[in-house]
């Protein structure tokens, strides 16, 4: 017995459990995304004796990674324009397929140009599979769900740094080819999972996102948000490594161990948030955009000791948590029906971001120091802040009304009426509502709820929808 349960009964209910957790898009989302962070992630240990082996220069090899995020940020652009056409379950498809031949064909590759080539596929998979898995996290679950599916999608990405890092060390042991098999493990995984789910068919015909943004100025302020958002954390995460090694002597090995344990505080952050994204993304995205310049600033300006950067740094990921699905959440409410285009506007945001962060914090450094690249980076954490500032409230989600078009108020009328046979005693009554619009002239709803003051005295406000034939009849007759 287990808390007054047979046994076999709560296994059964285990089973159960289990079964529709795995059922659910929650764990399909997680692995998407885990495998492609797991390809962006696998050049970073093996730069050095991929170099070696392949003759070229570690800056060369490095370059690896730009020419990645470059065809990445390319193919975020291309689906902004082809996202209608696409299943969202397709497109998941298509980029997990690309991440795991372009490792593998990575790991085969004999010289450094076709290398290069298998580093453009990986890049286009990463874009397809985060514009799809985020996208899918709003699209496969109710309102209510959101939230919590945007949570179980965003942290794939930290679950594959904390993973990757020491799988992909281990497996450089035995060649950085047999590394780059990882990733390839991890994409396969993922195309599995996803092509188990239904297929959804043609996405409806709606407004092109041109006209969309035309009518919502609020997407184009969060897309440079994403944008220099980003580009800061895009940098603190390229030289958070180098600061640690050259500020303290740190190993490599320590500091990864460092690096991996701060990115566990993405977690907490990532479940703490998505409790209020539904409601408060906008007062998240600012509070934790100047929370993330502030902390930046001191992440490279004070440097006692190794300990305190490292709990700097686990701070900062903390706030990225949250910032990353309040940064979702917001841009989905901007403009509904274009999930897929967003999410492919946000991933090129953090393509190019990445980029551009590492170019300025590369720039800054070699200026100022540490110091003066905290400086930067906050600079770019504070503007980001600044397009979420200029929002008004209720203009997410809304559509631009057509000129010359008008939209009249609900009126409501409330006619009392009588009882079907059986139905307790008393009056009920009926609610008339009409709305008026150019292309709904005239749209009649009825509900029905009971006398306002029932039996006991208190007023009660149950609905029920009455039969669908009353919407186009006359208002009930009263008994």
């Amino acid at each position: 017995m287990a808390g007054g349960w047979p046994a076999h009964t709560v296994e059964t209910m285990r089973r159960k459990a289990f079964a529709t957790w795995l059922a659910s898009p929650a764990p399909t989302l997680f692995l998407a995304l885990f495998a492609a962070q797991a390809g962006v992630l696998s050049l970073t240990p093996i730069l050095p004796d991929l170099a070696r082996d392949l003759g070229v220069s570690t800056a060369t090899a490095g370059g690896l990674r730009v020419l990645s995020g470059l065809a990445g940020g390319v193919t975020a652009l291309v689906l902004v324009r082809v996202w209608r056409r696409l299943d969202l379950r397709d497109l998941i498809r298509l980029g997990a397929l690309l991440v795991c031949v372009g490792s593998l064909f990575g790991a085969a590759a004999p010289s450094f140009p076709l290398l290069a080539a298998a580093q453009v596929a990986l890049g286009a998979g990463v874009a397809a599979t985060l514009s799809g898995g985020v996208a899918a996290a709003a699209e496969w679950s109710r309102p209510s769900e959101r939230s919590r599916m945007l949570s179980w999608a965003l942290v794939g990405q930290p679950a594959s740094w904390v993973v990757c890092m020491p799988v992909i060390g281990v497996l450089s042991d035995l060649g950085w080819r047999a590394a780059l098999i990882f990733p390839a493990v991890a994409a396969l995984t993922a195309l599995i999972a996803v092509s188990g789910r239904p297929a959804e068919g043609a996405s409806p015909p709606s407004a092109s996102l041109r006209a969309a943004l035309r009518g919502r100025p609020v997407v184009a302020g969060w897309a440079t948000g994403e944008l220099l958002a980003y580009a800061g954390w895009g940098g603190t995460l390229v030289f958070a490594g180098a600061l640690m090694v050259e500020s303290y002597g740190a190993s490599v090995g320590l500091t990864g161990a460092i690096l991996g344990a701060g990115a566990l505080a993405y977690f907490p952050g990532n479940f703490i948030a998505r409790r209020y994204v539904d409601s408060r993304s906008q007062q998240l995205l600012v509070a934790l955009g100047i929370a993330m310049a502030a902390g930046v600033v001191l992440f490279g300006a004070c440097r006692p000791a190794l300990w305190l950067s490292g709990l700097l740094f686990a701070m900062l990921v903390l706030l990225a948590g949250g910032r990353a699905i309040a940064g979702s959440a917001f841009g989905l409410d901007a403009a509904p029906e274009h999930k897929v285009a967003l999410m492919s506007i946000r991933a090129a945001a953090t393509q190019f971001g990445y980029l551009v962060g590492a170019g300025l914090g590369g720039l800054a450094l070699a200026a100022g120091g540490y110091s003066l690249l905290g400086v930067v980076l906050a600079t770019l954490f504070a503007l980001a802040v600044l397009p979420y500032l200029c929002v008004t409230p209720g203009s997410l989600g809304e559509r631009a009304s057509p000129p010359g078009s008008s939209t009249r108020p609900l009126r409501a009328t409330a006619v009392r009426v009588g009882r079907s046979a059986g139905a307790r005693s008393g009056p009920c009554f009926a609610t008339r509502l009409q709305y008026s619009s150019p292309s709904a002239p005239s749209l009649v709803l009825w509900t029905r709820r009971e006398s306002p003051v029932g039996r006991s005295g208190r007023s009660s406000s149950a609905r029920r929808p009455v039969a669908p034939g009353l919407a186009a009849a006359e208002p009930p007759k009263q008994e």
